[in-house]
């Protein structure tokens, strides 16, 4: 590809410097059909890469922070040539997924992600977003040009343990120069924090890797499979609100909102999972609502109670089958993220701190368990998988519910003269199988004669 000399003033700090904070896209041509773009911002400067397509229509891509005030490291803090060189990476990467095929004996990390990716949305039937996310802000700018074969276990290592170190990054608009908070060296929660996510972005790395070892693109997983996440640090802190929490909150919130924050009290259900429900999906003969398609792509019913049933009625009462169930007050869907904004000027009514849409979830789970529901029976209103995400959120919770079974159930023999449940027959001995299923069966039958 012919090269084109680019452009003098975005090629020295001190001319970047010069340039005003404009939304502007400063563009200088690579060669044809990539261009490098810098943009200057209230915080400083970014790199964006800008492919063409066809016609007017252009694909873009931001590369990174520019060195305008801050030293180049070639991860976060590009200067002129590494923007360059990731603009042209990302160039190619595009072309190879276009094609369709991979050049054999060069398969990435950024190709195993991409494959793994591709394999997720088929089998889920839905995009994946948040992966998608996190591969592209913490694994392919530094492990993205790695070919597998050549991947070890120390640079595993190494990058797991930047990313720990790294400031926390703050949520920025599209376009705009990534901010981030400072890290408390200092602070042992501070620290305990960044390992945490340090362990979940390693496990996307680990399952696209081990993905592409299954589909055989690489013969042994050594390089990352010994890497282990950093032990005891996710400690669930689960928020949720009080009665009269949730009664200032639910007061405080616009009409159709409120609905929806409601609706988020009583079924546990996520907010996309609300925002997708239509009509049809409540059933009020039942007294439950059908979920489509959960967080992990399943779909579930969930059972509501006497008050869930009256709200659900009350919204789908004269609508159609295929009318959506919560709509804004102009008429229009709810869209992804759009309950942010609401939920804040509603907690900031009513006074209440460090809590979002999400929390009003772990609020139904919290008090349902408190209430005495089993956490198997939860795990399935929720969605889970399996007991292990519940338990490890709300098993502390039970401590009153298994306090109030033991003082209940468990054996008095009367040494004490204080009241309890008789205990089986001596002419039953406790046997395990079916045959102790009736023993229980007769205990409980001669206790209620």
């Amino acid at each position: 590809m012919p090269r084109v000399k680019p452009d003098a003033k975005l090629q020295s700090r001190s001319s970047r410097r010069a340039i005003r904070q404009s939304p502007k896209l400063h563009i200088t041509k690579l060669f044809t059909g990539l261009a490098l773009g810098y943009r200057k911002g209230k915080r400083g400067g970014t790199w964006i890469a800008r492919r063409h397509e066809q016609g007017t229509q252009y694909s873009f891509q931001p590369l990174g922070v520019s060195d305008d005030v801050a030293d180049a490291d070639g991860i976060r803090v590009l200067s002129f040539d590494q923007a360059q060189e990731e603009a042209r990476n990302w160039f190619k990467r595009k072309g190879e997924e276009d094609a369709g095929e991979r050049v054999p004996g060069s398969y990435t990390v950024a190709a195993a992600i991409h494959d793994y990716v591709k394999n997720l949305e088929k089998t889920k039937r839905k995009p994946q977003g948040r992966t998608t996310a996190i591969a592209d802000a913490h694994i392919l700018p530094t492990l993205g040009r790695c070919e597998l074969s050549k991947l070890s276990h120390s640079k595993v290592k190494a990058w797991r343990d930047s990313i720990a170190e790294a400031a926390p990054r703050v949520r920025t608009g599209k376009g705009k120069v990534q901010a981030f908070r400072t890290l408390d060296t200092t602070d042992p929660d501070a620290i305990r924090k960044r390992q945490a996510t340090a362990n979940r972005i390693l496990t996307v790395l680990k399952a696209a890797l081990n993905y592409a070892y299954e589909e055989k693109r690489i013969t042994s997983k050594a390089a990352w499979e010994v890497v282990k996440p950093f032990r005891k640090v996710d400690v669930p802190r689960v928020r949720f609100l009080t009665v009269e929490e949730v009664t200032g909150l639910v007061a405080a919130c616009s009409p159709d909102f409120q609905s929806l924050v409601k609706a988020a009290l009583l079924p546990g259900a996520r907010y996309g999972e609300l925002t997708a429900m239509t009509v049809a999906d409540f059933n009020a003969a039942d007294g439950k609502v059908y979920i489509a398609e959960s967080k992990n792509g399943e779909s579930r019913y969930v059972d509501l109670n006497a008050q869930g049933v009256a709200l659900f009625v009350a919204l789908t009462q004269n609508r159609t089958a295929t009318e959506p169930i919560f709509v804004r007050s102009n008429g229009a869907m709810w869209k992804s993220s759009e309950q942010k904004r609401p939920m804040d000027t509603a907690c900031k009514a009513a006074q209440i701190e460090g809590v979002t849409f999400h929390i009003l979830r772990h609020t139904y789970a919290s008090h349902a368990v408190m209430n005495g529901m089993p956490i198997e029976v939860l795990a399935e209103v929720l969605g889970h998988k399996d007991t292990r995400i519940t338990m490890r959120h709300y098993a502390h919770l039970c401590h009153s519910y298994k306090q109030k079974l033991v003082r209940a159930n468990a054996p008095g023999f009367g040494f004490t003269g204080a009241p309890g449940p008789a205990v089986a027959p001596s002419h039953l001995p406790i046997t395990s199988g079916r045959r102790k299923g009736r023993i229980l069966s007769i205990a409980s039958a001669s206790r209620a004669s």
